[in-house]
């Protein structure tokens, strides 16, 4: 089976490099962390004129726990903030919000607030954004096996954190990077790659409109010829 070049509609995004722009610019990183959030909404809101239905972004992994205590907790409260002051405002422009990972751990009050922007945007359908915080691509699929009993492939992906996200058609990381770094390693397994040399908060909508086009010059050929 092959597919002819075209656009993609599920994509995801390893927003890399935060840390080293601030360190660039002689900033703390937790501001390099805040430039970076306002470049996730401004790429999702391209997404959405672009034509894309699924946007996923890798904002907080499960290895990221091992950073100092004042980058985390400063994340953590970056997080919080970004919640209640941005879902109301995603609500009225039809994004639908979802966050994927482990909920174990985590602030209660965090956890309680990702519920929130859920159910608000529950039935919004202009695009799916998909947020994966205290995530692995790892725990993932082990938390999936040990609910998983018998049956084939689309059963397991069942079990998965959001059933419902289709394989991302293409992962982009930025940063120089050249690696998926336990990001959807389940969902990515046909998908193809873009690295841009950008750090993430330096990522503008002519480098996604580039990495959407190198894309579209592609064939995928899932395994055949």
């Amino acid at each position: 089976m092959s597919a002819a070049p075209g656009r993609a509609r599920y994509v995801a995004i390893i927003t890399d490099g935060n840390g080293r722009w601030a360190q660039r610019r002689g900033l703390p990183v937790l501001e390099g962390h805040r430039a970076g959030a306002d470049v996730v909404k401004a790429r999702l809101r391209d997404a959405v004129e672009l034509g894309i239905e699924q946007l996923t972004v890798y904002s907080f992994s499960t290895e990221n726990w091992s950073r100092s205590d004042e980058e985390v907790s400063g994340l953590m409260r970056m997080f919080a903030e970004r919640i209640d002051a941005e879902t109301p405002e995603l609500h009225d422009e039809g994004v639908r919000m979802r966050f994927i990972g482990r909920r174990a751990g985590v602030d209660p009050e965090l956890v309680e607030r990702m519920e929130w922007a859920e159910a608000l945007t529950a039935r919004n359908d202009r695009i799916t954004f998909f947020v994966a915080f205290n995530y692995g691509g790892r725990a993932e699929i082990v938390d999936a096996a040990r609910r998983f009993t018998d049956g084939d492939e689309a059963d397991f992906a069942r079990l998965l954190y959001a059933p419902e996200m289709r394989d991302p058609d293409l992962l982009i990381r930025t940063s120089g990077e050249q690696r998926i770094s336990n990001f959807l390693l389940w969902q990515c397994a046909y998908s193809e790659f873009v690295f841009r040399d950008e750090l993430w908060p330096d990522f503008d909508r002519a480098a996604f409109e580039a990495s959407l086009e190198e894309f579209a010059a592609r064939r995928r050929r899932f395994g055949g010829r």
